[in-house]
């Protein structure tokens, strides 16, 4: 019987997709599965979600309900963590606002620039105490991890407990792949990819279509003219507030489509929101402000559908696109599978540094996972990668090392924060934000009296 643990299973809704793609494999119908949460009441809506989710696809299945993390790892086979340190509030309200009061706009925050490093911060150390837990009591366990900054805490992990058998997961590779499907009118299964890089920030270093004849043709020549003709990007009514502009214009400049979206990408670069150019918000369609948008929109959707699940007894949804049941699935029958997973480079992208986390395809079976080369990855992309990963690399350090100057250098060489704050500016920034977040962050970062250089 396999035991599959959720680390934060209050994300309801995550945990009711990942759950239901679990309990549809036959192999998994006998599955335990652990949710745990340090707050009850989210906790029992996920219990009373997955519960009747477990009763419609898979009666064999066991759900347990756990407050004590170690409790809820000991033993298990598959550990998932979905957990946001400090939550939408006051945690992300605070990454958007105080650096507004400096003129610094951001879009997403969870994953690079001053956001991304301050979740880094307040995250990183509650992964490691998993870690911590799991070596004391399910230290053959596979960890599947869904929290961002993915990068950071990927490498943060591979850093400090190398022996932590993980993965880092994302949707953005599989759900760029099907954009460009549809943008180009073509069913996704006739489309053939390959990419690699870090999170948020790969390239497909091929984007092909299977012709009758078995061959392949290029189809980044058609994604190219199809930009210059206005014909992509499509809108997307599951996503009218974020055309995805930002990224075909760098594929234009760059050659290769990036796999993360462009809310996300116009915040990884310098290129794109400056507060003296509010013509490029509007010709690139940037979203300002929108990950607080979304929190509020999926609290309040989830109260809707929160109230239609308690009067239902059954619940039935669909596999969705995400890795970690496919995983599992591999890893318990050994029916061979491939996943993108981010994990630390032992040379997986030879042109980054050694044990950064980077984003790769990976061959799952009975032998766990297997990450592959890729080694063709363009100068250009690279060298953007490597703005990205000394913000990472810095974070790290800093969480490593307990140095709270790191931090600041951290924000000094982020591609955003820096075009648009001077050096004053930057250092005042972060000290607020470390100040505010207060409790929420290691006693270590909390700022007592730090002089401006």
């Amino acid at each position: 019987m396999t035991t599959i643990t959720f680390i934060g299973a209050g994300s309801t809704v995550f945990t009711k997709n990942i759950a239901g793609d679990i309990l549809h494999w036959p192999a998994l119908k006998d599955a335990t599965i652990r949710l745990m949460d340090i707050n009850p009441a989210r906790l029992e809506e996920s219990q009373i979600v997955v519960g009747k989710l477990a009763a419609t696809l898979a009666p064999a299945a066991r759900i347990e309900t756990h407050t004590d993390q170690r409790q809820a790892l000991d033993g298990a086979d598959f550990v998932i963590v979905c957990f946001q340190i400090g939550g939408y509030e006051p945690c992300t309200v605070t990454d958007f606002e105080v650096p507004k009061a400096f003129g610094l706009r951001q879009t997403i925050a969870d994953t690079l620039g001053i956001g991304g490093i301050m979740r880094g911060l307040r995250t990183v150390p509650h992964l490691w105490s998993i870690c911590e837990d799991m070596l004391a009591v399910c230290p053959e366990a596979l960890l599947l991890q869904y929290v961002n900054p993915m990068a950071i805490n990927t490498w943060a992990i591979g850093a400090k407990y190398p022996q932590i058998r993980q993965v880092g997961l994302c949707h953005s590779v599989q759900g760029t792949a099907g954009e460009l499907a549809r943008d180009l009118d073509i069913p996704l299964e006739e489309i053939r990819y390959r990419c690699g890089g870090i999170n948020h920030m790969a390239f497909y270093t091929k984007f092909e279509h299977r012709q009758p004849d078995g061959s392949y043709k290029d189809l980044y020549p058609a994604l190219r003219q199809g930009y210059l003709d206005g014909r992509f990007p499509k809108p997307s009514a599951s996503n009218p507030r974020c055309p995805n502009k930002v990224r075909y214009e760098m594929l234009m400049r760059l050659g290769y489509f990036v796999t993360e979206s462009s809310e996300h990408f116009a915040e990884y670069t310098p290129y794109f929101i400056k507060r003296d150019r509010p013509d490029l918000i509007e010709k690139f369609g940037i979203p300002l402000d929108e990950y607080p948008k979304r929190c509020v929109e999926q609290i309040a959707r989830w109260e809707k559908e929160a109230e239609k699940y308690r009067r239902v007894d059954t619940i039935f949804v669909k596999q969705s696109h995400e890795y970690a049941s496919q995983i599992i699935n591999s890893v318990v029958t050994g029916t061979p599978s491939v996943i993108y997973g981010n994990i630390r480079n032992k040379g997986f992208v030879p042109q980054l540094p050694e044990g950064c986390a980077v984003e790769v395809p990976v061959l799952v079976d009975a032998n766990g996972l297997q990450p592959t080369i890729v080694d063709d990855l363009a100068p250009q992309c690279i060298a953007l990668m490597r703005t990205n990963i000394n913000v990472q690399e810095l974070t790290v350090e800093a969480l490593l090392t307990e140095n709270p100057e790191h931090i600041y250098h951290a924000a000094m060489l982020d591609p955003h924060t820096a075009a648009e704050l001077d050096l004053d500016q930057i250092w005042s920034l972060t000290n607020e934000l470390l100040t505010a977040h207060g409790t929420w962050l290691p006693e270590w970062a909390r700022p007592t009296a730090r002089s401006v250089a």
